[in-house]
């Protein structure tokens, strides 16, 4: 019992004290500051929970630039809420919603099936929805839910949409997959034995694996793209400590703490878009196709575990088997 216990509290611990490195870091460094971006004229982007928060800012952003933005999300009424916020600021914006549940890998499939039976391309995908600090549970597919809504729904919905993603690229600027991840990657443990964390289970371990997860995938994709000559790249992000509703699963009284400290210390919305707008749209603004984590706006070294080829490619092919995607 004892055991169990330390084997939660630890990855907690590690996981605050982190936030503070972070915190602190952000509070010795300007926000970036977006630099005027080209026009985004008959491109399309899907930003997955693009209702709220840095996704809403991100779509808001690309609706602007003249993209047309497709929200992927579970709630429609917040979804439709976002629209309406964005054309009452553009009434040209071209802004829509669709039904995504990354708990749902039935729904993943669906709203990618949909969305290429209308023969749209996809010149970016924002991978920002996410889940953290959820208690114990699985998704309607029996994944553990950090690693199943932050991760796997993802790669999936990736996949789906890799042809498009394809084809877009080799007719202008190359295609462009954007994977919001987080600084607690740095902490994470990928044991492939174990991805449903059914040994000790730790909120906080499990969303910290879940963000690694996502940079091993983004990391193999870009590769993979690359050794194919395919005008496709892909790239994670950290877009900082945003004050966004992702934290409302903290313990109560760290939430009180929280929600005071952000709203005098934490990045804005605006802000934490920042870093997701600059790397998906590096191609169209300077040329860059190179992948790799970007934070504060450029590109940043990351842990030795996320660059570690070959449990990039073993987490690859265990996502695949795991998909049934062979």
């Amino acid at each position: 019992m004892w055991f169990a216990f330390f084997s939660s509290l630890l990855p907690a611990i590690r996981l605050y004290l982190l936030g503070f490195k972070v915190l602190l870091s952000q509070l010795l460094n300007q926000p970036l500051r977006l630099p005027v971006m080209p026009r985004q004229d008959g491109r399309v982007a899907i930003v997955t929970g693009g209702g709220r928060g840095i996704g809403y800012e991100v779509v808001r952003h690309l609706a602007r630039l003249g993209a047309h933005v497709i929200i992927g999300g579970r709630d429609e009424q917040e979804g439709i809420a976002a629209i309406q916020r964005i054309c009452e600021e553009d009434k040209e914006a071209k802004v829509e919603f669709r039904k995504l549940d990354l708990a749902s890998l039935h729904s993943v499939r669906q709203f990618a099936q949909s969305f290429k039976e209308r023969d749209l391309p996809l010149n970016i995908l924002v991978n920002g929805a996410g889940v953290m600090l959820v208690p114990e549970g699985r998704t309607e597919d029996g994944f553990e839910q950090h690693f199943g809504v932050n991760y796997l729904g993802h790669f999936l919905l990736t996949w789906l949409l890799l042809d498009t993603l394809k084809d877009s690229g080799r007719c202008g600027y190359v295609s462009t997959v954007v994977n919001v991840s987080s600084s607690a990657h740095c902490i994470g443990e990928i044991k492939l034995n174990d991805l449903n964390c059914c040994q000790h289970y730790s909120a906080h371990a499990a969303y910290c694996n879940s963000k690694l997860a996502q940079l091993l995938f983004s990391s193999h994709l870009h590769q993979e793209m690359q050794r194919g000559r395919t005008p496709v790249r892909s790239c994670a992000v950290d877009p900082g400590m945003v004050d966004t509703a992702l934290y409302c699963h903290l313990w109560t009284p760290l939430r009180m703490a929280q929600s005071l400290i952000a709203r005098l210390l934490f990045r804005t919305p605006v802000e934490g878009a920042a870093t997701v707008l600059s790397a998906a749209l590096s191609p169209a603004l300077d040329g860059d196709c190179r992948g790799g984590y970007w934070a504060n706006g450029h590109r940043e070294v990351t842990t030795p575990p996320s660059l570690d080829p070959q449990l990039q490619l073993s987490l690859w092919e265990i996502s695949i088997q795991l998909l049934g995607l062979q």
